[in-house]
């Protein structure tokens, strides 16, 4: 039987140690680079796989606590991947281009948002049919050029606990909001980018595409993890609340049979007079009359 490559093995094989050309490095980024080859810096792996561990279970527990995790990447070669791998989790995405904004002022752009989703219904429940054919040709206009921009942050009811970028250089407007308001960034940094900028660093290459499938997908099989833990203990909880009731229930049927039990006891006896004869007939004075007359 063939052995599955260890995780450090398939992260070779994908070429996720190759950076970039040592005249462009940062040298915050000396901690992480193994050596150099032909004039290119090569990340340590060994670097790689624990940023790669700790990113993804933080991210587990985020998932798990109910939040949402925000997918930044807008380079061409990251855009299908990440926008897959955040559908598939059900988390929004950012991988047309960043509007500026879409953090610090995003009480506006849930305005858009919500203004796409009225022209959607409208196209939709056929509202629209009353409109002049070129009136409807705007609004659907309208609406493809939205959804390129909105259509990854349509659920998103309100800000994500956490970002996850890929290139932080490239996304540095995303950052910089991310920053702004304190929320948790998670970020691949290459050779060139500054590791301290983001809370959780995963030292890899950013710009070959097999290496940010396998970075995205790792990190997304433990939001998966999470929302599956989250989902099991919801169950646990509705069961327990179900055999809380039950038991709740058995308890109060017991009491009502037992007070029923007592009650019958009680009423065989209800006329108050003796066993077997009718009531005794008292006299004033409190003497019983005997039969004939006599006292």
């Amino acid at each position: 039987m063939e052995q599955t490559p260890s995780l450090q093995q398939q992260l070779l094989e994908a070429g996720v140690h190759f950076g970039h050309l040592k005249k462009k490095w940062n040298p915050k980024m000396l901690p992480y680079i193994f050596a150099e080859k032909k004039g290119i810096h090569i990340i340590d792996l060994n670097k790689t796989v624990d940023g790669l561990q700790e990113t993804a279970a933080a991210m587990k527990q985020i998932a798990k606590s109910g939040k949402k995790i925000m997918f930044v990447a807008t380079k061409k070669q990251a855009k299908e991947i990440v926008t897959e791998c955040a559908q598939r989790v059900n988390m929004p995405y950012a991988t047309e281009r960043w509007l500026g904004g879409m953090l610090t002022n995003f009480n506006t752009v849930r305005k858009s948002v919500k203004k796409m989703q009225s022209i959607e219904k409208m196209l939709a429940d056929g509202s629209a049919e009353s409109l002049t054919k070129k009136e409807r040709l705007t609004l659907t206009r309208d609406k493809e050029k939205m959804e390129k921009v909105l259509g990854g942050i349509s659920q998103l009811g309100r800000l994500p606990a956490a970002l996850f970028l890929v290139d932080i250089g490239h996304e540095h407007i995303a950052l910089a909001e991310a920053k702004r308001l304190g929320i948790t960034t998670f970020g691949m940094v290459d050779t060139n980018s500054d590791p301290n900028k983001v809370d959780y660093s995963i030292p890899s290459n950013d710009d070959a595409t097999k290496s940010i499938a396998i970075i995205t997908n790792y990190i997304t099989a433990a939001i998966a993890e999470g929302l599956a833990e989250r989902l099991a203990s919801k169950d646990e909880e509705v069961e327990e609340t179900d055999n809380e009731a039950e038991k709740k229930a058995a308890r109060l049927l017991a009491e009502a049979e037992a007070e029923g039990g007592r009650g019958g006891r009680g009423r065989g006896n209800a006329g108050g007079g003796a066993p077997g004869g009718g009531p005794k007939r008292r006299v004033p004075g409190g003497a019983s009359r005997r039969p004939g007359g006599g006292r």
